[in-house]
């Protein structure tokens, strides 16, 4: 299957829109689809409703990496979880998700770069991770066929990766199964709030009730949350990905340097992606911001390329609206799928690159380019709390790192809603940590 499927492909899930439901997920990408599928297993009444397509924004243009390495202390347990809930996923999903255990290598150019991984690898540790530092020796042992020589490397053997738009469909469909419904091409315009609480949302083409509702809107969740008077400091940034065609292998896992990013894939190619490079478009909310990402920008100067301003009908273009009625058409539906054209000067040298570090493959032919819009937050974790209107869970700003530890936030969110114990300590997470005067401490930036 080729990407992007959604694209190309009719709308899989066309179910009757309900009249009421215990919960309702905005958002068909891995975040909303998991939280949906584990409030189902608990008997909930549960539909996903989706602007466009179920996988059709960053769920499925991601590098398809499920790692623990890198993450920072407060997510370790938590992806602990994920990952074992990734391994039961493939085994209980009829259709292969692609799930392998290849192993995540961090690389360093210089000896100085190795130990920063030092403070990490004490968490990692405590966490019970198999995480391990290598020398340069070890590093060449690890990947012979480069030519480059790196210094050392952080790797986690136990790191594992996934298809992104093979495996979110498949595990949606799944979810189907076991009760969820899913609802595409179905824009959620706003939220019905009545006596200061939720009670449901009122969608394209017609309102549902509903006793809690999670926003799992990704790049989309600030424009919906603003238009209710509910304000987080999140941003997209694009980035650009591509894949190979087939290639001879030369290292059958995932790593990354400081110029490029690589993961083999299964169809004989690799998926390529710039390292540490992403690019922000200038907006509103970004001008509303820049103050909160002040400290990430300053410990990351290079990392973010500014553009003046986003495509017409993206989250934060300056001619997107703002404001809009129940019953007129939201920037939801002008805007099925955010589909951002890849940057193709990176993607030709992501191609010398690779060439460049694997002389042995020959001519790096590039079989296809795309890009994603990654939700971030300034301190680079999420947010996954209740909001401040009663009836409301918002998990959104999963900073790229989403795809992997979703299974295991999906399950957070549903006992969340529930009015359980989330079973871990989530003030990492908390909606209010920007304006409570709490001091901001950025994820570890690995």
């Amino acid at each position: 299957m080729t990407f992007p499927f959604t694209l190309q492909s009719p709308p899989e899930h066309r179910g009757l829109i309900p009249d009421k439901v215990d919960v309702a997920v905005i958002g068909g990408g891995i975040i909303g689809v998991m939280s949906a599928w584990e409030l189902a297993k608990s008997g909930l009444r549960v539909v996903v409703l989706e602007k466009g397509r179920v996988a059709g924004e960053q769920s499925s243009r991601n590098w398809g990496w499920i790692r623990s390495q890198g993450r920072d202390a407060a997510e370790l347990p938590i992806m602990a979880e994920a990952a074992a809930m990734w391994q039961q996923l493939a085994k209980d999903t009829p259709e292969d998700i692609g799930l392998r255990q290849i192993g995540v290598t961090y690389l360093s150019a210089k000896p100085d770069e190795v130990g920063r991984y030092e403070d990490w690898l004490l968490d990692a540790k405590a966490h019970g991770l198999g995480s391990q530092i290598l020398t340069a020796k070890q590093t060449a042992d690890l990947i012979p066929q480069a030519t480059t020589g790196w210094a050392g490397a952080l790797h986690t053997a136990s790191d594992m990766k996934a298809e992104p738009w093979v495996a979110l469909p498949a595990l949606a469909r799944a979810a189907v199964r076991d009760g969820v419904q899913i609802v595409e091409n179905c824009a959620v315009r706003g939220l019905d709030i009545a006596a200061g609480r939720v009670s449901g949302v009122v969608t394209e083409h017609r309102a549902i009730k509903a006793d809690q509702v999670v926003l799992a809107g990704g790049a989309w969740s600030q424009l919906f949350l603003r238009r209710h008077g509910i304000t987080i400091p999140q941003l997209s940034v694009r980035a650009t990905v591509a894949a190979t065609a087939p290639l001879p292998q030369v290292f059958d896992g995932a790593a990354v340097d400081d110029r490029l990013a690589f993961r083999w894939r299964a169809d004989g190619g690799y998926t390529l992606a710039p390292s540490g490079f992403h690019e922000l478009f200038i907006g509103l909310d970004a001008f509303r911001a820049l103050g909160g990402y002040a400290k990430a920008l300053l410990a990351d100067p290079l990392g973010t390329r500014l553009k003046i301003a986003a495509p017409s009908g993206f989250p934060d273009a300056w001619g997107t609206k703002r404001r809009w009625a129940d019953d007129a058409m939201s920037p939801f539906e002008r805007m099925r799928i955010l589909n951002p054209a890849p940057n193709m000067g990176k993607v030709a040298q992501m191609a010398r690159d690779f060439q460049a570090t694997f002389p042995a493959v020959g001519k790096v032919q590039i079989k296809q380019a795309w890009a994603g819009m990654i939700d971030t937050m300034p301190d680079v974790v999420p947010v996954v709390d209740r909001a401040p209107l009663d009836g409301l869970t918002i998990a959104t700003g999963m900073c790229g790192h989403g795809f992997g530890i979703a299974p295991a936030f999906g399950r957070i969110v549903a006992r969340i809603v529930r009015g359980d114990a989330p079973g871990y300590d989530l003030s990492r997470f908390r909606f209010g940590r920007f304006t409570d005067g709490s001091h901001m401490v950025l994820g570890p930036n690995l």
